[in-house]
């Protein structure tokens, strides 16, 4: 049944409806709020779409609030505001500044979004709660940290203790805010006989960190009237560069793969909703088509290696995708999508939609996590780095003493030695131990360290230390260097650090660097900076050994290699680690489903830095089933050998449709015309069906020979 009740598939558009970027996704999330809005959505509705609607909840086209037509009052106190009071912009605008979550600005939201309860919409999206850590200046802020710590304001760069505490702050306005908007417009929403469902689509913790910018995270976990969230990670922010055994690089499939893995922990162990978004593009408008898609299909790839997630935002933006104009290889001139790119694009998307299968077996090897807490987020200053320089990961090199920071060193340099190892590592979500019992039952190994983060309760190491009872394994890397160790705490006059409360707990000397047996676990402490662990190929080597050592010694097995891979009932995905000196063969009957003729392949080398999307042939065949397309099939009818279905596209698009047809037909019928376009694989079984699409649909008919 083509159904669109499970909402598989959508995308964001703020364009009014138009037939070249009608996807058949799904669902569509209009975005913005204007005098438009409405019309936009009834049109997007009469395409047959359920609609959501999305709109900013830090920054957007709020100058009604900001210039006081809203209450008679002038807000740009509440701008966000860095060290030298320049209110901190959204993009490249003049006037849309990000805000201060402040009760006013709260009332604001509440009163502009209100109403949008009378559109009748499946879902409202408040899209990216952001603040800048450097952006702890603003009047409106000094006035909540009165409000909320009892003191004074403190300069956020004046010290550790005050950047920390900043962040604390900018965390709990956040929070604040978002709880209050959804809790009241769901309420309305209800008065009304509506269930309203909210979402917030938010970076990954690990992108925020580096970024250096804070946001709810974890606590969107605690806000019950939030109904799940859109995991926003793409191109954008997978190329930013970090460093590896002494190299500084791109690692855009490495960096996705840790992102999308920490961003599950937003639902993961609830009943709520998440997405992964996809952008073929990005918001960097001067690279290539060619970069482009070869970096799409390396976030794709990432994220679907993830196989808990089954639900997609398959593009932000379908319009500077499919109408847009950017260079090629080679070329100074911008021109529109290339036909084939459009094609395997929207093949993949649909095939976004068939994901939801059985989970797969647990691959071999220890399954590694890597903890991340939001108080990562309050630790990205040190003395000497300056007041905050911004770097969203398009900005050039910064200053070498900010360098280590801004690369996130530490935390790469325990996630990436074994990932490069061929492990599976998974970030885990630190705060998700205080809601989930079962938050670590999918690792077998953790490395975690309190160097560039702190947990925010005692109780987090004693479930850690409950955790190795258990069985599981745990490396603790920490020298006890970072200045953030002596802010005011819970370990603070008490403990030198909070590693030394979790060796305490567990039992054992933190000073001790073997491995020691703990009830059916293991653990050991290691004392070391983990930024150190990028600085070579043997310091990477060092860290993977003590992992190995650990490993081993809890009766894990561990298999060094470069490639990743998983099987999601017919498909097999894969990627060949960017830093493999050698390439990984595959053989077997496959449909290549990133190539826009989707080819029949037996055998494929990948190389290094190569991913594989492969719809697998001989996988529980059936006589007309439908393999891939670049259009969504609907009304997909099997008589005998006669095969008939209806396909909707994008106006305009080069549709391909592949289907298991053992003998070649007689005709092809397209809209009740014969057609030629087509070609018949013998061998493999496949028939190949091409025809322009249309968001309508278009009809085809298979007829056998007789």
């Amino acid at each position: 049944m083509d159904s669109r009740s499970r909402e598989a598939t959508g995308f964001q558009e703020s364009a009014p409806y138009d037939p070249r970027i009608d996807l058949r996704t799904d669902f569509v999330m209009v975005y913005g709020l204007d005098d438009t809005t409405a019309d936009r959505i009834a049109r997007w509705r009469e395409a047959g779409y359920r609609v959501h609607l999305m709109t900013g909840i830090s920054w957007g086209h709020y100058q009604d609030y900001l210039d006081g037509r809203w209450d008679g009052t002038d807000h740009w106190s509440d701008a966000q505001t860095d060290a030298d009071g320049r209110p901190i912009l959204h993009g490249e605008s003049a006037d849309i500044p990000y805000l201060v979550p402040t009760i006013g600005f709260t009332e604001y939201l509440i009163e502009k979004l209100g109403p949008i309860i009378d559109l009748d919409l499946d879902g409202l999206h408040l899209e990216e709660p952001e603040f800048w850590a450097r952006g702890g200046y603003a009047e409106s802020f000094q006035r909540e940290w009165l409000g909320y710590y009892g003191e004074p304001w403190q300069p956020p760069h004046s010290s550790v203790e005050a950047h920390y505490r900043s962040g604390q702050l900018m965390q709990h306005l956040l929070t604040r805010s978002l709880d209050r908007v959804t809790t009241v417009l769901r309420d309305r929403a209800l008065q009304r006989g509506r269930d309203l469902r909210c979402y917030v689509p938010t970076h990954s913790l690990l992108n925020y960190t580096q970024w250096q910018i804070v946001s709810p995270e974890s606590r969107l976990r605690e806000l019950p009237a939030v109904h799940g969230a859109i995991a926003q990670v793409w191109t954008g922010t997978s190329r930013t560069p970090n460093v590896y055994a002494g190299r500084h690089a791109e690692r855009t499939f490495e960096t996705a793969f840790l992102e999308y893995g920490i961003a599950q922990d937003l639902t993961r162990g609830t009943d709520r909703t998440l997405w992964f978004l996809h952008d073929p593009i990005e918001d960097h408008p001067g690279r290539t088509w060619e970069d482009y898609r070869a970096n799409y299909h390396r976030t794709l790839v990432a994220s679907l290696l993830h196989p808990g997630v089954d639900r997609f935002e398959v593009t932000p933006w379908p319009r500077r995708v499919f109408t847009g104009r950017y260079l090629r290889d080679g070329s100074a001139e911008r021109v529109p999508i290339p036909v084939d790119y459009a094609t395997s694009y929207l093949i993949t998307m649909q095939s976004l939609r068939d994901l939801d299968q059985p989970e797969p077996a647990a691959a071999d090897g220890p399954r590694i996590g890597v903890p991340l807490s939001d108080t990562a987020m309050f630790q990205r200053w040190l003395p000497g780095s300056g007041a905050g320089e911004k770097y969203d990961g398009l900005q050039g090199a910064p200053s070498a003493a900010s360098r280590r920071l801004l690369d996130f060193s530490a935390f790469y340099g325990l996630a990436l030695p074994p990932l490069f190892d061929g492990q599976r590592v998974v970030p885990v979500q630190l705060e998700r131990l205080l809601d989930d019992p079962a938050a670590l039952d999918d690792h077998d190994l953790i490395v975690l360290s309190y160097e560039f983060q702190k947990p925010r309760l005692p109780v987090i190491n004693e479930i850690l230390a409950g955790w190795v009872r258990r069985g599981g394994a745990l490396l603790y890397v920490g020298d006890g260097s970072d200045p953030y160790h002596g802010i005011r705490s819970w370990w603070t006059g008490r403990y030198p650090t909070p590693g030394h409360h979790l060796a305490e707990t567990l039992g054992v000397d933190h000073e001790t660097e073997e491995p020691v047996p703990i009830g059916a676990g293991w653990v050991r402490f290691l004392g070391a900076d983990p930024a150190g662990f990028t600085d070579s190929p043997e310091a990477a080597e060092t860290l993977v050994a003590a992992l190995r050592e650990l490993s081993e010694a809890a009766g894990q097995m561990w298999r060094s290699g470069d490639w990743l891979s998983v099987r999601r009932g017919p498909y097999l995905i894969g990627a060949v680690l960017s830093e493999a000196t050698e390439p990984t063969a595959l053989n077997g009957r496959y449909l290549d489903l990133l190539d826009p003729a989707l080819p029949v392949i037996t055998e494929r080398s990948v190389s290094p830095g190569g991913v594989v999307w492969l719809r697998d042939l001989d996988h529980e065949p059936r006589p007309g089933q439908l393999l891939a397309s670049a259009g969504r099939v609907r009304d997909h009818e099997i008589d005998g050998t006669r095969i008939g279905y209806v396909c909707e596209a994008p106006a305009g698009i080069g549709v391909i449709t592949a289907l298991r047809v053992t003998e070649p037909p007689a005709e092809v019928l397209v809209d009740g015309n014969e057609s030629t376009d087509w070609d018949h694989d013998a061998t493999a079984g496949v028939l190949r069906i091409r025809h322009s699409g249309r968001p309508a649909g278009t009809a085809v008919q298979v007829n056998p020979r007789s």
